[in-house]
Protein backbone atom coordinates (compact mmCIF):
# COMPACT_ATOMS: atom_id res chain seq x y z
CA UNK A 1 0.00 0.00 0.00
CA UNK A 2 2.76 2.36 0.75
CA UNK A 3 4.16 2.26 -2.72
CA UNK A 4 0.70 2.86 -4.22
CA UNK A 5 0.35 6.41 -5.42
CA UNK A 6 -2.16 8.47 -3.57
CA UNK A 7 -4.50 9.20 -6.27
CA UNK A 8 -5.40 5.53 -5.84
CA UNK A 9 -5.29 5.44 -2.15
CA UNK A 10 -7.85 8.45 -2.71
CA UNK A 11 -9.78 6.60 -4.65
CA UNK A 12 -10.34 3.42 -2.95
CA UNK A 13 -10.98 5.88 0.43
CA UNK A 14 -13.72 7.52 -1.55
CA UNK A 15 -14.87 3.92 -2.67
CA UNK A 16 -15.28 2.80 0.98
CA UNK A 17 -16.98 5.43 2.11
CA UNK A 18 -19.35 6.11 -0.98
CA UNK A 19 -19.88 3.80 -3.44
CA UNK A 20 -19.54 0.44 -1.61
CA UNK A 21 -22.30 1.47 1.44
CA UNK A 22 -24.72 2.43 -1.81
CA UNK A 23 -24.08 -0.08 -3.10
CA UNK A 24 -24.96 -2.40 0.22
CA UNK A 25 -28.28 0.00 0.93
CA UNK A 26 -29.20 -1.85 -2.54
CA UNK A 27 -30.25 -4.69 0.24
CA UNK A 28 -33.42 -1.93 1.32
CA UNK A 29 -35.03 -1.04 -2.09
CA UNK A 30 -38.48 -2.42 -0.74
CA UNK A 31 -38.08 -0.19 2.18
CA UNK A 32 -38.03 2.65 -0.15
CA UNK A 33 -40.83 1.36 -2.29
CA UNK A 34 -42.97 0.47 0.52
CA UNK A 35 -42.40 3.57 1.72
CA UNK A 36 -43.17 5.75 -0.88
CA UNK A 37 -40.16 6.37 -2.23
CA UNK A 38 -41.26 6.12 -5.89
CA UNK A 39 -42.73 9.23 -6.09
CA UNK A 40 -39.16 10.87 -4.38
CA UNK A 41 -36.59 12.11 -6.63
CA UNK A 42 -33.15 10.16 -7.65
CA UNK A 43 -31.37 12.01 -5.08
CA UNK A 44 -33.85 10.80 -2.06
CA UNK A 45 -33.26 7.27 -3.34
CA UNK A 46 -29.78 7.43 -3.54
CA UNK A 47 -29.14 9.26 -0.16
CA UNK A 48 -31.33 6.70 1.38
CA UNK A 49 -29.31 3.62 -0.36
CA UNK A 50 -25.86 5.39 0.73
CA UNK A 51 -27.19 5.73 4.68
CA UNK A 52 -28.97 2.55 5.12
CA UNK A 53 -25.73 0.89 3.52
CA UNK A 54 -23.68 2.63 6.10
CA UNK A 55 -25.86 1.91 8.69
CA UNK A 56 -25.66 -2.24 7.35
CA UNK A 57 -21.84 -2.12 7.26
CA UNK A 58 -21.51 -0.31 10.55
CA UNK A 59 -23.73 -2.72 11.98
CA UNK A 60 -21.98 -6.35 10.40
CA UNK A 61 -18.77 -4.48 11.44
CA UNK A 62 -20.11 -4.52 15.34
CA UNK A 63 -20.70 -7.91 14.94
CA UNK A 64 -17.79 -9.22 13.41
CA UNK A 65 -15.25 -7.05 15.81
CA UNK A 66 -16.37 -7.65 18.75
CA UNK A 67 -15.98 -11.08 19.23
CA UNK A 68 -12.13 -10.54 18.33
CA UNK A 69 -11.54 -8.30 21.02
CA UNK A 70 -12.68 -10.72 23.47
CA UNK A 71 -10.68 -13.44 22.11
CA UNK A 72 -8.07 -11.10 21.56
CA UNK A 73 -7.81 -11.99 18.14
CA UNK A 74 -5.38 -9.95 15.16
CA UNK A 75 -6.98 -7.15 13.21
CA UNK A 76 -6.04 -8.40 9.92
CA UNK A 77 -8.59 -10.95 11.20
CA UNK A 78 -11.28 -8.60 11.67
CA UNK A 79 -9.84 -6.83 7.79
CA UNK A 80 -10.46 -10.40 6.31
CA UNK A 81 -13.77 -11.16 7.39
CA UNK A 82 -15.23 -7.66 7.07
CA UNK A 83 -14.19 -7.63 3.28
CA UNK A 84 -15.60 -10.95 2.84
CA UNK A 85 -18.64 -10.08 4.84
CA UNK A 86 -18.92 -6.63 2.57
CA UNK A 87 -18.18 -8.16 -0.73
CA UNK A 88 -21.08 -10.30 -0.01
CA UNK A 89 -23.66 -7.44 0.90
CA UNK A 90 -22.40 -5.65 -2.17
CA UNK A 91 -23.63 -8.82 -4.13
CA UNK A 92 -26.78 -8.74 -2.72
CA UNK A 93 -27.51 -5.11 -2.91
CA UNK A 94 -26.61 -5.25 -6.44
CA UNK A 95 -28.93 -8.35 -7.08
CA UNK A 96 -31.52 -6.62 -5.05
CA UNK A 97 -31.51 -3.22 -6.74
CA UNK A 98 -31.41 -5.24 -10.81
CA UNK A 99 -34.51 -7.06 -9.47
CA UNK A 100 -36.54 -4.37 -7.55
CA UNK A 101 -35.41 -2.06 -10.52
CA UNK A 102 -39.06 -2.60 -12.72
CA UNK A 103 -40.89 -2.75 -9.55
CA UNK A 104 -40.58 0.65 -8.58
CA UNK A 105 -42.44 3.30 -10.96
CA UNK A 106 -41.86 6.57 -10.49
CA UNK A 107 -44.96 8.52 -9.82
CA UNK A 108 -44.94 11.43 -12.45
CA UNK A 109 -45.10 14.55 -10.08
CA UNK A 110 -46.70 18.18 -11.11
CA UNK A 111 -45.24 19.64 -14.20
CA UNK A 112 -43.56 23.03 -13.57
CA UNK A 113 -44.10 25.91 -15.79
CA UNK A 114 -40.95 26.98 -15.55
CA UNK A 115 -37.52 27.15 -12.91
CA UNK A 116 -37.85 28.15 -9.51
CA UNK A 117 -35.37 30.52 -8.93
CA UNK A 118 -36.18 30.87 -5.42
CA UNK A 119 -35.59 27.52 -4.55
CA UNK A 120 -32.33 27.28 -6.51
CA UNK A 121 -31.59 30.10 -4.83
CA UNK A 122 -31.92 28.50 -1.84
CA UNK A 123 -30.50 24.90 -2.03
CA UNK A 124 -27.40 27.00 -3.73
CA UNK A 125 -26.96 28.79 -0.63
CA UNK A 126 -27.70 25.06 1.48
CA UNK A 127 -24.33 23.81 -0.36
CA UNK A 128 -22.25 26.56 -0.03
CA UNK A 129 -23.04 26.69 3.59
CA UNK A 130 -22.24 22.78 3.68
CA UNK A 131 -19.44 23.43 1.58
CA UNK A 132 -18.09 26.19 4.06
CA UNK A 133 -17.98 23.44 6.99
CA UNK A 134 -16.35 20.67 5.17
CA UNK A 135 -13.75 23.01 4.34
CA UNK A 136 -13.31 24.28 7.78
CA UNK A 137 -13.51 20.91 9.06
CA UNK A 138 -10.40 19.81 7.11
CA UNK A 139 -8.37 23.13 7.66
CA UNK A 140 -8.97 23.73 11.42
CA UNK A 141 -7.68 21.94 14.46
CA UNK A 142 -9.27 21.47 17.51
CA UNK A 143 -8.00 20.95 21.02
CA UNK A 144 -9.42 17.52 21.87
CA UNK A 145 -7.74 15.35 24.65
CA UNK A 146 -9.96 12.63 22.96
CA UNK A 147 -7.91 12.31 20.23
CA UNK A 148 -4.82 11.17 22.14
CA UNK A 149 -7.06 7.72 22.91
CA UNK A 150 -9.76 7.33 20.22
CA UNK A 151 -6.89 8.35 17.13
CA UNK A 152 -3.98 6.73 19.16
CA UNK A 153 -5.85 3.58 19.20
CA UNK A 154 -6.78 3.66 15.72
CA UNK A 155 -2.90 4.35 14.86
CA UNK A 156 -2.12 1.41 17.52
CA UNK A 157 -4.34 -1.16 15.80
CA UNK A 158 -3.36 -0.66 12.13
CA UNK A 159 0.69 -0.91 13.25
CA UNK A 160 0.68 -3.24 15.71
CA UNK A 161 -1.98 -5.64 14.90
CA UNK A 162 -3.92 -5.77 17.98
CA UNK A 163 -7.03 -5.27 19.56
CA UNK A 164 -7.13 -2.56 22.41
CA UNK A 165 -4.37 -4.75 23.66
CA UNK A 166 -2.30 -1.73 24.38
CA UNK A 167 -1.95 1.69 26.27
CA UNK A 168 -2.23 4.60 23.73
CA UNK A 169 -0.94 6.79 26.66
CA UNK A 170 2.06 4.57 26.58
CA UNK A 171 1.98 1.70 24.66
CA UNK A 172 2.24 -0.79 26.94
CA UNK A 173 0.73 -4.09 27.21
CA UNK A 174 -2.89 -4.00 28.60
CA UNK A 175 -5.62 -6.30 29.33
CA UNK A 176 -8.92 -5.94 26.97
CA UNK A 177 -10.80 -2.83 28.00
CA UNK A 178 -14.47 -3.97 27.97
CA UNK A 179 -15.98 -0.73 28.14
CA UNK A 180 -14.28 0.61 24.73
CA UNK A 181 -13.96 -3.14 23.11
CA UNK A 182 -17.82 -3.27 22.87
CA UNK A 183 -17.76 -0.02 20.51
CA UNK A 184 -14.85 -0.07 18.10
CA UNK A 185 -15.33 2.32 16.04
CA UNK A 186 -11.70 3.24 16.16
CA UNK A 187 -10.97 0.09 14.70
CA UNK A 188 -13.03 1.04 11.73
CA UNK A 189 -11.27 3.86 11.20
CA UNK A 190 -7.94 1.58 11.25
CA UNK A 191 -9.94 -0.59 8.62
CA UNK A 192 -10.23 2.13 6.15
CA UNK A 193 -6.74 3.33 6.63
CA UNK A 194 -5.38 -0.42 6.01
CA UNK A 195 -7.87 -0.84 2.83
CA UNK A 196 -6.70 2.45 1.32
CA UNK A 197 -3.17 2.76 2.60
CA UNK A 198 -3.92 6.47 4.01
CA UNK A 199 -2.56 7.19 7.13
CA UNK A 200 -4.71 6.30 10.07
CA UNK A 201 -4.45 9.95 11.58
CA UNK A 202 -5.03 11.55 7.99
CA UNK A 203 -8.43 8.96 7.48
CA UNK A 204 -9.64 10.12 10.95
CA UNK A 205 -9.40 13.66 10.67
CA UNK A 206 -9.98 14.15 6.42
CA UNK A 207 -11.70 11.04 5.28
CA UNK A 208 -14.33 10.11 7.91
CA UNK A 209 -15.62 14.00 8.40
CA UNK A 210 -15.70 14.17 4.78
CA UNK A 211 -18.59 11.24 5.21
CA UNK A 212 -19.86 12.05 8.29
CA UNK A 213 -21.20 15.53 7.78
CA UNK A 214 -22.81 15.11 4.41
CA UNK A 215 -24.45 11.85 5.84
CA UNK A 216 -25.95 14.10 8.80
CA UNK A 217 -27.70 16.48 6.37
CA UNK A 218 -28.60 13.65 4.07
CA UNK A 219 -30.67 12.18 7.21
CA UNK A 220 -31.96 15.99 7.55
CA UNK A 221 -32.95 16.03 3.92
CA UNK A 222 -34.83 12.59 4.08
CA UNK A 223 -36.46 13.69 7.83
CA UNK A 224 -37.60 17.00 6.32
CA UNK A 225 -39.21 15.73 3.19
CA UNK A 226 -41.44 13.66 4.78
CA UNK A 227 -42.32 16.88 7.16
CA UNK A 228 -42.67 19.54 5.09
CA UNK A 229 -44.37 17.27 1.71
CA UNK A 230 -46.08 19.79 -0.31
CA UNK A 231 -43.97 22.56 0.56
CA UNK A 232 -41.59 23.70 -2.11
CA UNK A 233 -39.14 26.06 -0.45
CA UNK A 234 -39.49 25.06 2.94
CA UNK A 235 -37.44 21.69 2.42
CA UNK A 236 -34.43 23.89 1.53
CA UNK A 237 -35.20 26.50 4.54
CA UNK A 238 -35.70 23.55 6.88
CA UNK A 239 -31.64 22.29 5.87
CA UNK A 240 -30.10 26.28 6.10
CA UNK A 241 -31.92 26.77 9.23
CA UNK A 242 -29.84 23.19 10.45
CA UNK A 243 -26.75 24.39 9.19
CA UNK A 244 -27.39 28.10 11.17
CA UNK A 245 -27.58 25.79 14.62
CA UNK A 246 -24.72 23.75 13.46
CA UNK A 247 -22.41 26.39 13.18
CA UNK A 248 -23.32 28.26 15.84
CA UNK A 249 -24.46 25.35 18.00
CA UNK A 250 -20.52 25.30 19.71
CA UNK A 251 -21.78 27.31 23.00
CA UNK A 252 -20.60 23.94 24.94
CA UNK A 253 -17.49 20.96 24.80
CA UNK A 254 -20.42 19.17 25.15
CA UNK A 255 -23.88 20.01 21.82
CA UNK A 256 -24.51 17.15 19.42
CA UNK A 257 -23.36 20.07 17.13
CA UNK A 258 -19.68 20.38 18.65
CA UNK A 259 -19.32 16.53 17.96
CA UNK A 260 -21.11 16.57 14.45
CA UNK A 261 -18.28 19.63 13.28
CA UNK A 262 -15.12 18.83 15.58
CA UNK A 263 -14.97 15.51 16.46
CA UNK A 264 -16.59 13.62 13.53
CA UNK A 265 -13.76 11.15 13.94
CA UNK A 266 -15.22 9.97 17.81
CA UNK A 267 -17.80 7.38 17.48
CA UNK A 268 -20.17 9.25 19.96
CA UNK A 269 -19.99 12.19 17.20
CA UNK A 270 -21.75 9.78 14.46
CA UNK A 271 -24.08 8.57 17.86
CA UNK A 272 -25.80 11.79 17.81
CA UNK A 273 -25.43 13.52 14.48
CA UNK A 274 -26.29 10.08 12.55
CA UNK A 275 -27.89 6.93 14.43
CA UNK A 276 -29.87 8.71 16.71
CA UNK A 277 -31.82 11.10 13.53
CA UNK A 278 -31.80 7.88 11.51
CA UNK A 279 -33.73 6.02 14.46
CA UNK A 280 -36.49 8.88 14.09
CA UNK A 281 -36.91 8.69 10.60
CA UNK A 282 -37.29 5.02 10.64
CA UNK A 283 -40.16 5.56 13.81
CA UNK A 284 -41.57 8.02 11.83
CA UNK A 285 -41.62 6.00 8.50
CA UNK A 286 -43.08 2.99 10.87
CA UNK A 287 -45.88 5.00 12.85
CA UNK A 288 -47.11 6.50 8.99
CA UNK A 289 -47.55 2.98 7.80
CA UNK A 290 -49.33 2.03 11.10
CA UNK A 291 -51.71 5.27 10.52
CA UNK A 292 -52.45 3.59 6.82
CA UNK A 293 -52.47 0.10 7.68
CA UNK A 294 -49.68 -1.27 5.73
CA UNK A 295 -47.22 -3.80 6.67
CA UNK A 296 -43.81 -3.41 7.29
CA UNK A 297 -41.59 -5.85 5.19
CA UNK A 298 -38.49 -7.63 6.32
CA UNK A 299 -36.24 -5.21 5.03
CA UNK A 300 -37.29 -2.53 7.54
CA UNK A 301 -36.67 -4.68 10.42
CA UNK A 302 -33.88 -5.47 9.14
CA UNK A 303 -32.61 -2.03 8.76
CA UNK A 304 -33.90 -1.02 12.03
CA UNK A 305 -31.87 -3.54 13.62
CA UNK A 306 -28.62 -2.57 11.93
CA UNK A 307 -29.43 0.86 13.08
CA UNK A 308 -29.65 -0.45 16.50
CA UNK A 309 -26.44 -2.56 16.17
CA UNK A 310 -24.28 0.73 14.54
CA UNK A 311 -25.17 2.61 17.70
CA UNK A 312 -23.45 -0.17 19.62
CA UNK A 313 -20.76 0.36 17.47
CA UNK A 314 -20.16 4.21 18.01
CA UNK A 315 -20.82 4.07 21.85
CA UNK A 316 -21.01 1.84 24.63
CA UNK A 317 -23.60 4.16 26.06
CA UNK A 318 -25.56 3.63 22.64
CA UNK A 319 -26.98 0.64 23.73
CA UNK A 320 -28.73 1.90 26.32
CA UNK A 321 -29.99 4.72 24.43
CA UNK A 322 -31.08 3.07 21.49
CA UNK A 323 -33.21 0.98 23.18
CA UNK A 324 -34.92 3.60 25.49
CA UNK A 325 -35.88 5.70 22.39
CA UNK A 326 -36.86 3.03 20.25
CA UNK A 327 -38.94 1.44 23.61
CA UNK A 328 -40.72 4.64 24.11
CA UNK A 329 -41.19 5.54 20.61
CA UNK A 330 -42.95 2.27 20.47
CA UNK A 331 -44.91 2.27 23.23
CA UNK A 332 -46.46 5.68 22.37
CA UNK A 333 -47.11 4.49 18.53
CA UNK A 334 -48.92 1.24 20.31
CA UNK A 335 -50.98 3.16 22.41
CA UNK A 336 -51.95 6.07 19.57
CA UNK A 337 -53.10 3.74 17.33
CA UNK A 338 -54.10 0.41 19.67
CA UNK A 339 -51.80 -1.59 18.04
CA UNK A 340 -49.96 -3.32 20.60
CA UNK A 341 -48.57 -6.03 18.26
CA UNK A 342 -45.67 -4.32 17.06
CA UNK A 343 -44.20 -4.27 20.23
CA UNK A 344 -42.59 -7.63 19.78
CA UNK A 345 -40.89 -7.02 16.43
CA UNK A 346 -39.88 -3.43 18.20
CA UNK A 347 -38.54 -5.60 21.28
CA UNK A 348 -36.74 -8.38 18.66
CA UNK A 349 -34.78 -5.25 17.02
CA UNK A 350 -33.62 -4.20 20.97
CA UNK A 351 -31.90 -8.02 20.92
CA UNK A 352 -28.58 -6.41 19.95
CA UNK A 353 -28.18 -3.89 22.18
CA UNK A 354 -29.35 -5.83 25.39
CA UNK A 355 -26.62 -8.55 24.61
CA UNK A 356 -23.93 -5.81 24.41
CA UNK A 357 -25.43 -4.51 27.22
CA UNK A 358 -25.15 -7.67 29.13
CA UNK A 359 -21.71 -8.26 28.01
CA UNK A 360 -21.11 -5.03 29.54
CA UNK A 361 -22.76 -5.38 32.75
CA UNK A 362 -21.07 -9.52 33.13
CA UNK A 363 -17.61 -8.68 31.97
CA UNK A 364 -14.94 -8.30 34.78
Amino acid sequence: MESMPLVIRIFIMALWLSVIPAAAGGCFQRVLKRDGASGNPAAARVVFGWVSGQMLLWAVFQALCVPCVLRESTFDKVVRLFEAATAALVLAGAVIMIVQREKIKPVPGPERSGKNRVQTGLWLCFFVLLGLQLVQALRLTYADGDDAYYVAVSTITENAETLYRKLPYTGGTTSVDIRHGLAPFPIWIAFLARVSGIPTVSAAHIAVPLMLIPMTYGIFYLLGRRMLKGKKNALPLFLIFTELLTLFGDYSFYTVENFMLARSRQGKAALGSIIFPMLLLLLLVFAERISEGKKSGASYWILLCSVMTAGCLCSTVGSFLSCLFVAVSGICIAVAYRRFKVLPPLALCCAPCVCYALLYLTQP
